[in-house]
């Protein structure tokens, strides 16, 4: 089923987070290792709020681990990493890593809820294949 999708901005940081001469450089929309649905902005947006103090962004990355390689991560952050993308999705901030962005190039997060249950849910066109509990992938 298709998903409707935010068309993001994105801007790669060059330099020290914070640092005094740090570069926004906006790169072209199709470089934007990730989209978010609607859906995933809104319930981001709705527990972002509930943060003490508000985030600055959603981290997005890939790690290592699970039976089968690699493990998507999803964390808030104060500011962007040195050398992060910076995907922006309306006002909402999405930092992630360079080696990430290799493993999202395409990917779309949304958000699902089903009477069974809620949650975050990847579809990424660079992954092979999954574990069977469907936690970890392998591309």
């Amino acid at each position: 089923m298709a998903t409707a999708s935010v068309t993001p901005n994105v801007e790669v940081v060059n330099g020290a987070p914070g640092a005094t001469g740090a570069e926004v450089v906006e790169a072209p929309k199709s470089t934007s290792p990730v989209v978010l649905t609607p859906a995933a902005i809104i319930k981001v947006k709705e527990i972002m709020a509930t943060q003490e103090p508000v985030p600055a962004g959603l981290r997005i990355g890939v790690v290592g681990g699970g039976c089968s390689g690699f493990q998507y991560s999803m964390s808030f952050e104060n500011a962007a990493g040195m050398m992060d993308k910076v995907v922006k999705f309306e006002d909402l901030k999405v930092f992630v890593d360079a080696t990430s962005a290799m493993y999202l190039n395409g990917c779309t997060v949304d958000y699902v809820e089903t009477l069974e249950a809620a949650g975050f849910k990847f579809e990424n066109p660079q992954v092979k294949s999954t574990c069977g509990c469907g936690s970890s992938f392998s591309v």
